[in-house]
C-alpha cells in the first residue's frame, strides 16, 4: 500500500507521546493561525479560481469562521483537557473517579470541495487540540485550493505528526485500506457509505458529515421581504454549493404569490439585473457538476432566472414553481443556485411532508408566530435547526454541527470537535490499603455481604418531580 509507510511513521510519532503535551498542541494550533494569516491572499485567489468565490464570501466562510474556531479552542484548551471528575457512591468516596480525554491516535480527515479550507481546517483544529496525528485529504475537485494546501500547509506543521495526501478516487480508496484510529469525512451519503464500509474493516469509528435536502417552511404570517432576503442569501451563497443551504421552500399558494416578487427583488438587490456580471455571485465548481445541476432545471417551471452558460459554468439564481414531489429536483440534493417552491396547504401538511422524507442536515422555519416555529421544531427531526434565518446556526462554535440518519453521523464545532477526536476514558484509581472495605465482595458470599454492598453502592432515585 503506497500510504502504509506514512501511516506507520505518524503512528510511531503518536506512540512516542509527542503530541500529548498541551504546549505542543498550542504551538501547532498557533501555526494554523499563521497559515491563515500568511496565505490569505492565496486562499482568496484559489477559491476564486475554483468556485468563483467573492472575496467577501471566501474571507467569511474560509478564514473568519476558521479563526473563530481556532481562538475558541486556544482559549479553552486547558479546560477541555482537564480530567472530568464524576460522582461516586459511598463505597468509593475515598477513591478517584474521572474521565480522561485521550487522543485516538492517527486520524484521517477527508474534506470536500465546496468549502475547501474551512471543511478540512475546522476538524483539523479539533484533532490537533485533542492530541492526535493527522492525515488530511483535500478534495481534488477544487484543484487550486488542493495544490495550495498540499504545498503550503506542511511547512507550518510538524511533518512527523501531520501530512497532506492528494489525489482522486483511486488514491482515496488505497488510503482507506490503512488502519486509522478515527476517520472524519465530509461529502455525500453514497460516498459516506463507502467510507463507513472501509472503516468497518478495522472497526474504526467515524464522523460522517453528509448532505441532504434541507426544507424551508414559510408560514403565511411573516415579514415577506425579510424572509426573501434571508432565504435568497442562504440559497445563493457560494452559488448554492452549501450543504446546509435551504434546498426547497414549503409554503401555501397565497404565500408563493407574495414571495416570488420579494425573491426577485432580493436577487436584484444582491446581484444586480444580470447576476452573471456580479462580482459577488460564484460559479459551479466543475463541468460534471454543472451538467448535473443544469439537468435539474427541467423540473417545474422557471419563475425567476434560469439562464446558464456552460463555458463559464454559470447558472443564474433561479426559482422554480409548479414543482412536484416526484420531480427530479426533489430526489437529490441540489447543490447549486436553484430554489424550488413546493405548495402545501398548512403547517401540518408541511410537517408531514418533511417527516415523510430522509432527515435533513438542516431545517428552517419562518413565521412571525413563535408557536409555529416551535411546532416545526418539536414535530420534526434534523441535524440542526434555525428559525427565521438560514445558515447562521453554523457560525456559533457553541452549537454542535452534524447530521442525523441519512444526513450524517457525529458532530463537531468548538468543544464538540475536541470531544469528537477524544476518547473519553473512564478511570478509577483506588488505594492499595483499606482491604477490609473490600471484604463484602469476596467469596464466600452471604446475604449479609450483599446487604453491605447494596447499602454502600446503590444509586437511589431522588424524590423531586422530573416533569416541569
Amino acid at each position: 500500500n503506497p500510504y502504509a509507510g506514512l501511516v506507520s511513521r505518524l503512528r510511531a510519532s503518536w506512540l512516542s507521546g509527542k503530541t500529548r503535551p498541551m504546549e505542543y498542541r498550542v504551538a501547532q494550533l498557533e501555526a494554523l493561525g499563521r497559515f491563515l494569516d500568511d496565505k490569505k491572499p492565496e486562499i482568496l485567489e484559489a477559491t476564486a479560481s475554483d468556485l468563483g468565490k467573492a472575496p467577501f464570501e471566501a474571507e467569511l466562510s474560509e478564514i473568519f469562521l476558521c479563526k473563530n474556531e481556532l481562538h475558541d479552542t486556544l482559549n479553552n484548551l486547558s479546560l477541555w483537557m482537564k480530567d472530568e471528575k464524576v460522582d461516586r457512591t459511598l463505597a468509593m468516596q475515598l477513591d478517584s473517579a474521572f474521565i480522561r480525554k485521550d487522543p485516538y491516535g492517527v486520524v484521517l480527515i477527508i474534506a470536500p470541495w465546496n468549502y475547501p479550507i474551512q471543511l478540512f481546517l475546522v476538524p483539523l483544529i479539533g484533532a490537533i487540540a485533542a492530541g492526535n496525528c493527522v492525515i488530511v485529504k483535500p478534495s481534488e475537485v477544487s484543484k487550486k485550493t488542493e495544490r495550495l494546501v498540499a504545498e503550503a500547509l506542511p511547512s507550518y506543521l510538524d511533518k512527523d505528526c501531520f501530512a497532506v495526501v492528494t489525489g482522486g478516487v483511486q488514491e482515496t480508496t488505497r488510503l482507506l485500506e490503512n488502519k486509522f484510529d478515527y476517520i472524519f469525512f465530509t461529502g455525500t451519503p453514497p460516498v459516506g457509505r463507502i467510507v463507513m464500509t472501509a472503516a468497518a474493516k478495522h472497526l474504526t469509528p467515524v464522523t460522517l458529515e453528509l448532505g441532504g435536502k434541507n426544507p424551508c417552511y414559510v408560514s403565511d404570517t411573516c415579514d415577506v421581504t425579510n424572509v426573501a432576503r434571508r432565504v435568497a442569501w442562504g440559497r445563493f451563497f457560494n452559488a448554492g454549493q452549501t450543504c446546509i443551504a435551504p434546498d426547497y421552500v414549503l409554503c401555501t399558494i397565497e404565500m408563493q404569490e407574495k414571495l416570488l416578487p420579494a425573491l426577485h427583488k432580493a436577487i436584484d438587490d444582491f446581484y444586480g439585473p444580470n447576476p452573471r456580471e456580479s462580482p459577488d455571485f460564484g460559479r459551479i465548481v466543475g463541468d460534471r457538476q454543472f451538467q448535473r445541476v443544469q439537468r435539474l432545471l427541467g423540473s417545474g417551471r422557471v419563475a425567476i432566472g434560469g439562464q446558464t452558460d456552460e463555458a463559464e459554468r454559470y447558472i443564474a439564481p433561479t426559482v422554480l414553481v409548479d414543482v412536484l414531489p416526484s420531480d427530479l429536483i426533489m430526489q437529490e440534493e441540489i447543490f447549486g443556485p436553484i430554489l424550488p417552491i413546493v405548495i402545501i396547504a398548512s403547517v401540518d401538511e408541511a410537517i408531514d411532508f418533511i417527516n415523510s422524507r430522509e432527515r435533513p442536515l438542516a431545517l428552517y422555519a419562518f413565521s412571525s408566530d413563535d408557536k409555529v416555529v416551535n411546532q416545526v421544531l418539536e414535530r420534526t427531526s434534523s441535524g440542526g435547526f434555525c428559525g427565521n434565518d438560514t445558515l447562521m446556526q453554523v457560525t456559533l462554535t457553541s452549537l454542535p454541527f452534524g447530521g442525523i440518519g441519512n444526513s450524517g453521523l457525529g458532530k463537531y464545532h468548538g468543544k464538540f470537535t475536541f470531544d469528537t477526536f477524544s476518547h473519553h476514558r473512564g478511570c478509577l484509581k483506588r488505594g492499595m490499603g483499606r482491604e477490609p472495605l473490600n471484604a463484602p465482595r469476596y467469596p464466600p458470599y452471604s446475604p449479609r455481604k450483599f446487604g453491605l454492598i447494596r447499602a454502600t453502592s446503590k444509586v437511589t432515585r431522588t424524590s423531586g418531580c422530573a416533569l416541569l
